[in-house]
């Protein structure tokens, strides 16, 4: 199954090529590493504003030692962005060396202490990732979408308080019990040069990713959710490809969907959501996920139309262990959806042409 779906229908007149959108990526993890990977060969107009409240393994370690924000998710946009050369590939491949032994060492990963020393060396976060840029030759810019040194907490339908996203990412007790909302403690003022990319935007993507400790954290800081419904831009969601045990039991797409909107604001509106069409996985794939007590997420087109007024339905995934976004799919769609928004406001197509890396 390939299809689009619009409800008033899309527009198929000839594109023309045209300059490079600015596409604004919003999330964390390795959600936004497929995107991220993949949507650097249609534009170099591209930001990661990443999520900075992860509080686990390396990451957590050297925030706790150190004080600075968290690394990890920066190091993972900053890898996924790296040029394709020899040397950048090289460079890659070492930012995610993790050590397994050594005194100190062991679980880390170079690229976070790499980051870690850079924050020591130029005094902040921010000034820490663009050397980190200038040194991987980064297609693009990434953002921490703040500079507060804030956590993640999250309260569950029966009134339990999780503190923390790893505790939150990974439930040990209780993980039946679904999660009613979470929030940030303390309250996380916005990055202004997050909140300058979003409202200069032309695409606005949102996930892929976790939904309670990857996507909704970069839409509890102050004034992210306005700054989005302000820009100007297609904001597009992407539906995650399989619900999570202790986050997203039961859910389907609509369910994402909405939870997004809910943390968006009263004022919120998406254009597009994009989802994966299920094609047959192998039953030692779903054998894996169930054991995790994880599903493919069913696709309610009649209660997503509710919500979105356009879905982007086809296959996304590529399949080994595990079911990944494949970057390139997911870029294709993504784009599709923008060039679909331009003709629908009767703007002039634009035909994305990739530049060597």
């Amino acid at each position: 199954m390939t299809t689009s779906h619009a409800k008033n229908g899309a527009a198929g007149a000839p594109a023309r090529r045209s300059r490079e959108p600015g596409v604004v990526v919003i999330g964390g993890g390795t959600g936004a590493y497929s995107a991220l990977m993949g949507l650097k060969h249609e534009t170099s107009r591209l930001s990661a504003i990443i999520t900075m409240a992860d509080s686990g393994g390396s990451t957590g370690r050297l925030r706790d030692e150190f004080g600075h924000l968290p690394p990890g998710d920066l190091r993972k946009a900053l890898v996924a962005l790296a040029a394709d050369d020899d040397t950048s590939m090289m460079l890659r491949r070492l930012f995610e060396y993790r050590f397994d032994k050594g005194n100190g060492l062991s679980g880390h990963t170079f690229g976070n202490l790499f980051i870690t020393a850079l924050t020591e060396i130029t005094g902040g976060t921010e000034q820490a990732v663009a050397e980190a840029s200038h040194i991987l030759n980064v297609r693009g810019k990434v953002i921490p979408v703040t500079l507060t040194d804030t956590h993640l907490v999250a309260v569950t339908r029966d009134g339990r308080v999780i503190r923390g996203e790893t505790n939150i990412d990974v439930r040990n007790d209780d993980a039946d019990v679904p999660i009613e909302r979470v929030y940030l403690d303390p309250a996380a003022e916005p990055n202004p040069t997050a909140v300058q990319a979003i409202e200069e935007a032309d695409v606005i993507v949102l996930g892929p990713g976790d939904l309670y400790s990857s996507i909704i954290p970069n839409l509890l800081v102050s004034g992210i959710p306005d700054a989005i419904h302000r820009s100007r831009a297609v904001k597009v969601y992407i539906c995650n490809i399989m619900t999570k045990h202790g986050e997203t039991d039961g859910f389907r797409a609509s369910d994402f969907i909405r939870q997004i909107l809910a943390y968006l604001g009263p004022e919120a509106a998406l254009d597009y959501a994009i989802v994966n069409y299920h094609e047959r996985l192998p039953g030692e794939v779903l054998k894996r996920y169930a054991e995790m007590k994880q599903l493919p997420v069913t696709i309610d087109l009649p209660e997503c139309y509710e919500l979105v007024p356009n879905l982007v339905v086809r296959p996304l995934t590529r399949v080994g262990a595990y079911v990944r976004h494949d970057p390139h799919l997911l870029a294709d769609a993504i784009m599709e959806a923008y060039r679909q928004h331009q003709a629908e406001q009767g703007k002039p197509l634009e035909e994305l042409v990739p530049t060597p890396l």
